[in-house]
């Protein structure tokens, strides 16, 4: 009989559909992304609002656009990182690829709306497809913070209020110490050509340059001598105006340069940097600003100015060694892009800065874990709560006058919730205040307002209780 019944639920069983058919599925984010919990959510708001504030305070308009853009408008415009575009597969209808960042759209916008000027900015997720060291807030998936100035102005007025903002929002955020390392394109290009280099060479021995944050002078040299044929001479030319750096006084002291003073590009670019220091002067902030002549970027469309922010190794008492997370902004000037996209080739020159604020939030999040900081993940203001029995409704119409009134409150879901349990709930969120109803209280037209942290009670009159509540917990 056993084995009948046995038989019985295997042939069930084989109806069912056995575990063969489905293989086991894995749960995990694709490559290079993440989730954002709501903890994780609290400190990325809190770094957007101080960015957006800042942005505004500067009178940006912002904008949006799509998240993907047509393959042939990204193009061409990455030079050797082009190939980490990632291309959609195609379906029979337009070839598409998604963004790779936010400035390419940005001009494609500017030139298929004829816009010529506007200072707009723009927060979005771009995609990559990096081989990504996540642990340093490097992502396939990421947002960027663009801030861009587009328009014919006077020299150097635009370019030394992006520089002004990375100095305000760096400040703000309290990352420690940084530095701003400003360059210019036409110092390099000139720097190049009276060092010997090719015209043909000048954007991969660009690439070389970039990597002197990462990589020593000598490895750099032999990358430009050995890999990409750059003459010995040539290479011990650029090394020595490479490793220079300094302010006012070495822009000086390059004008006089015998050989640099005769290249008209690095002229033009000397002259307008000195005005840059000028200006950033005026503004007050040329101690954390470093003209350095190592600073590359690798982006092909920078024509001008180019900087960027770096951390200077942030205290942490925490953790043995430093976080270093590197470059934290970067941006630049860009004038030919737009007129890459218009169809008579008229120009509009730009001139941005982008924020890292993945790299940002990753040092946060380590800085937050350290100090084991509380982080409220809600705003509620209040609970309403009761300490007997049969109290559902009246919470419930306690918390709808509450509502309407605007006061973010919350109450639990149950019809008779222990009180003990209310409290708990608060504590463990970081309610500051619990309304409490009652009998009496209900008789006596009041409700009694407790302080979470110090355990005080007041009874308030029904009537001014929302007003009670806002004055304890506006920010102070």
């Amino acid at each position: 009989a056993i084995a009948k019944e046995v038989a019985k639920l295997l042939e069930m069983k084989a109806q069912l559909g056995g575990d063969e058919g489905k293989h086991k599925f894995v749960l995990k984010t694709p490559k290079g992304t993440r989730d954002y919990s709501p903890k994780q959510m609290a400190i990325r708001e809190r770094v957007f609002n101080a960015i957006i504030t800042c942005f505004k305070r500067h009178g940006a308009e912002v904008i949006d656009t799509p998240v993907f853009e047509l393959k042939e408008t990204l193009t061409g415009k990455y030079g050797e990182d082009s190939k980490l575009i990632y291309d959609l597969k195609d379906q029979g209808g337009e070839l598409l690829s998604l963004r790779y960042d936010l400035t390419v759209p940005f001009a494609r916008y500017l030139a298929m709306n004829k816009i010529t000027n506007i200072k707009r900015y723009h927060i979005a997720k771009v995609y990559r497809r990096d081989n990504p060291a996540m642990t340093r807030g490097r992502y396939r998936e990421f947002y960027q913070c663009d801030f861009d100035i587009a328009g014919q102005f006077d020299p150097m007025i635009p370019d030394a209020e992006c520089l002004k903002i990375v100095h305000e929002i760096l400040s703000d955020l309290q990352l420690g110490d940084f530095l701003i390392k400003v360059n210019d394109r036409r110092i390099l290009d000139g720097m190049f050509a009276v060092c010997g280099v090719p015209d043909s060479k000048f954007r991969t021995i660009c690439s070389s340059v970039d990597k002197l944050d990462k990589m020593p002078w000598e490895e750099v040299r032999s990358e430009m001598v050995g890999e990409k044929g750059l003459s010995p001479e040539a290479a011990d030319h650029i090394g020595e105006y490479v490793q220079l750096h300094g302010g006012l006084d070495l822009i000086e002291q390059l004008l006089q340069d015998p050989k640099l003073s005769q290249n008209k590009l690095a002229k033009e670019g000397l002259g307008d940097m000195k005005l840059l220091f000028e200006y950033l002067t005026l503004f007050g902030i040329t101690g954390k600003i470093s003209f350095d002549l190592s600073l590359a970027r690798g982006l092909d469309y920078y024509t001008g100015v180019i900087f960027e922010a770096v951390l200077l190794q942030p205290e942490n008492d925490h953790v043995e060694e430093p976080v270093s997370v590197g470059s934290v902004a970067g941006g630049g000037r860009y004038d030919g892009l737009v007129g890459m996209f218009d169809p008579k080739g008229r120009k509009v020159p730009c001139v941005g800065v982008s924020i890292g604020i993945e790299r940002i939030f990753s040092i946060l999040e380590q800085r937050v874990e350290a100090s084991e900081e509380k982080i409220r993940t809600t705003e509620t203001q209040v609970l309403v709560a009761s300490a007997q029995k049969k109290l559902l409704e009246e919470r419930l119409k306690l918390i709808s006058e509450l509502w309407n009134a605007g006061i973010k409150a919350e109450v639990l879901y149950k019809k008779n919730p222990k009180l003990l349990n209310q409290l708990q709930y608060c504590e463990d969120t970081g309610i500051p205040l619990v309304a409490i109803v009652g009998e009496q209280e209900l008789k006596d037209g009041v409700v009694k307002l407790r302080v979470v942290a110090t355990r005080e009670e007041v009874n308030v009159r029904r009537e001014s209780l929302v007003e009670e509540i806002r004055m304890r917990t506006s920010r102070p």
